[in-house]
């Protein structure tokens, strides 16, 4: 007994490809439509180390903390870009 197979589906089928780039630029998806999407640009290390910095400055100059103000500055920062 032969096995059937399913009908082919009308609908087209979304087909997507995505490309990031390591330099922190924007990744871009395109879709088999045509239609482009840009999502934001991760945080480069420079800007997480920046904002860590502007942290430990906000809360004193206080020593023994980095870890947290590294890990809450890149939170921040990707919350942001969201």
């Amino acid at each position: 007994m032969a096995k059937k197979t399913p009908a082919a589906s009308t609908t087209p089928r979304k087909r997507t490809t995505s490309k990031k780039k390591p330099n922190g630029e924007a990744e871009v998806t395109t879709t088999e439509t045509g239609s482009i999407a840009v999502a934001p640009p991760e945080p480069t290390e420079e800007d997480i180390r920046n904002r860590a910095y502007h942290r430990y400055l906000e809360r004193g100059a206080g020593h023994g903390a980095d870890f947290d103000d590294w890990v809450e500055a890149e939170k921040d920062l990707k919350s942001s870009r969201s």
